[in-house]
């Protein structure tokens, strides 16, 4: 087996010595095939080598989570030594152009089209516009922050990469597994709105091409368009991420063409005796329903996974993601008021609203043209999410969370393939079975979690640097960060008790304020951002935590009923596999 094994390596290491010199130092290419399937492909680490391994694992348990709790990465290690496990680096053909029209792609598409006439319906009524802008302040606000990571650290893990060197590695995990639930949900959301749309478009009943069984209700309607639609947009993203780009293009192209339609023929037939009642909710619904509509601002954060495939981080990055959400946000915005103007709210259709609504005005040829619209933003979405889920999932395997095997990235397509089959797979299953009232409202929930995580990493960022920071230093920001989240936590909690009170406010806001006001004059900031920097440090960072936590606390009980099966399932995976693989994987690396 020696020289077979021998004879192997040197042919591989032959025929891989044109792509070692291209790559440099960066990422050393291993000389394996990448077409490969064998247990030390998904469990290299020496605690699953055999079971008496795996026993002394289990026992463990304990120095190994406090090991994990405490452990912090930093800059190089990330964007260095991980990506060796991919053993092959993504190709750097990207621009602002291509990322800007990435950012519209990812973001425009099921929630605007379908989510808007939803709460519009059920629970914001004409104020659905402000539910837009207050979800839309909370989006930007993450923006930034995301902005500044992605600058200093331009890999594709994303959030994740970010709070592992910021937050240590569990909370990195918990985070991970919301990510990749947000991946899998959010892209079968899309897939199921898509199916909706392309009845529309064939001007048939609104499930007539869905399978109807016995099941449950919410998962009796079997989708086999879905599954369809998501393997072809994951097929092209394995191919080329360049190629993609040039497709997401000029599909986000026709789809603002149609939407500046949308937003001039609504004006044109608006009614404004239907803003009345503007508030048939009350304040209440429009916040609960900003919580869901959130879901149409995510994906934005595809775009930061794009970062070790861009040419010039520094500035393609910035100018690509706060340029296409800042006109994402004024596009929400006039969207959901022409709709709001068009139609009165209890009328408005819940799976096609704005095509029902040309169609109410006497334009029914326009439902047509907006369901294609709708059918162009649906399918960037799910083209642009397949690039940056994949990603995501990438570093993800890279720090051994999940196999490693789904780290490898192709020698030719430079393209995460094995990471997007992961994705699309179950995406596919759950979008076959799941309606899409019942993906949105989890969905939203581990979005605001993660953009939560990321605001407070960012405020540990520029306040702690360890082995510099003084130990009194670290715990006064240990203590106003508690108190930020606490009072946040307290407002939402009263205004879901007590929408209409204000005793309550008078105690967590000023709580708030002073936690950040303590940050901003008690501690010295210990980092200062190399290019560009999220502006009035602690304070926008401090209001995303609180707006982003506000916005959980109006999501229905349900949300965070899923939320926390889902949340406890993780922790079961982490203490059998993740936690140990990821130890073997940390003290491997400290002794190489």
């Amino acid at each position: 087996m020696g020289s077979v094994g021998e004879s192997q390596i040197i042919q591989c290491k032959n025929n891989n010595m044109d792509s070692v010199g291209e790559s440099g130092d960066d990422v050393q290419v291993q000389p394996r095939n990448y077409w490969r399937c064998s247990k030390q492909d998904f469990f290299p680490e020496e605690s699953f080598q055999n079971w008496g391994a795996y026993r002394f694992a289990l026992s463990q348990i304990g120095p190994r989570f406090k090991d994990r709790l405490l452990r912090r990465s930093n800059d190089a290690e990330e964007i260095g030594e991980l990506r060796k496990q991919s053993e092959n680096d993504m190709k750097r053909c990207l621009t602002w152009w291509d990322l800007t029209w990435f950012g519209f792609g990812a973001v425009v598409g099921a929630g605007i089209f379908v989510l808007t006439g939803q709460e519009a319906h059920e629970h914001a009524g004409p104020a659905i516009v402000l539910s837009y802008v207050a979800s839309g302040v909370s989006a930007m606000l993450s923006v930034f922050c995301y902005t500044e990571f992605a600058i200093e650290v331009p890999v594709a893990g994303g959030s994740f990469a970010y709070l592992r060197i910021e937050l240590g590695d569990f909370a990195a995990f918990i985070t991970a597994a919301n990510i990749l639930l947000e991946s899998v949900v959010g892209i079968a959301a899309v897939a199921r709105a898509w199916t909706s749309y392309f009845t529309t478009l064939l001007n048939r009943q609104r499930n007539s091409l869905r399978i109807h069984t016995n099941l449950a209700e919410g998962y009796n309607l079997l989708d086999p368009i879905a599954v369809t639609v998501l393997a072809i947009a994951a097929a092209i993203g394995m191919i080329s991420t360049k190629k993609t780009s040039y497709i997401n293009w000029i599909a986000s192209a026709i789809n603002t063409t149609i939407i500046l339609f949308v937003i001039i023929a609504g004006f044109a037939h608006a009614d404004t005796s239907n803003l009345k009642p503007f508030l048939p909710y009350g304040a209440k619904g429009i916040f609960q329903s900003a919580a869901v509509v959130y879901f149409a601002y995510g994906g934005f954060d595809n775009v930061a996974t794009m970062a070790e495939e861009t040419k010039n981080p520094s500035r393609d990055i910035p100018l690509g993601l706060l340029g296409s959400m800042s006109i994402i946000t004024v596009i929400y915005c006039l969207m959901a008021l022409s709709l709001a103007m068009m139609q009165n709210y209890t009328d408005i259709d819940l799976d096609a609203p704005y095509s029902v609504a040309f169609q109410n005005v006497g334009m029914e040829w326009a439902k047509y043209l907006v369901a294609l619209g709708a059918l162009k933003g649906m399918t960037t979405v799910l083209l642009v999410g397949s690039l940056g889920e994949a990603r995501y999932t990438t570093h993800i395997a890279r720090a051994h969370m999940i196999p490693p095997w789904f780290a490898l990235v192709h020698p030719k397509t430079g393209t995460p393939i094995n990471a997007t089959l992961l994705i699309t797979i179950s995406s596919a299953c759950i979008a076959f079975f799941s309606s899409l009232d019942v993906l949105a409202g989890l969905l939203s929930v581990s979005t605001l979690f993660v953009f939560m995580m990321i605001a407070v990493a960012l405020l540990v960022r520029r306040y702690y640097v360890t082995e510099v920071t003084p130990r009194i230093h670290l715990l006064k920001l240990v203590i106003f960060l508690l108190i930020i989240i606490a009072s946040s936590m307290a407002t939402s909690a009263f205004w879901g008790l007590n929408p209409e009170g204000w005793l309550g406010y008078t105690i967590t806001i000023p709580l708030w304020f002073v936690g950040t006001a303590g940050i901003a004059m008690f501690l010295p900031q210990q980092r200062t951002p190399k290019v560009w920097g999220v502006p009035l440090v602690p304070w926008l960072p401090s209001l995303s935590i609180a707006t982003n936590i506000f916005l959980m606390g109006s999501l229905g009980s349900q949300s965070f009923v899923r939320f926390g099966i889902c949340t406890i399932v993780m922790l079961i995976y982490y203490v059998f596999f993740g936690l140990h693989a990821t130890y073997d994987m940390a003290h491997q690396q400290e002794k190489s």
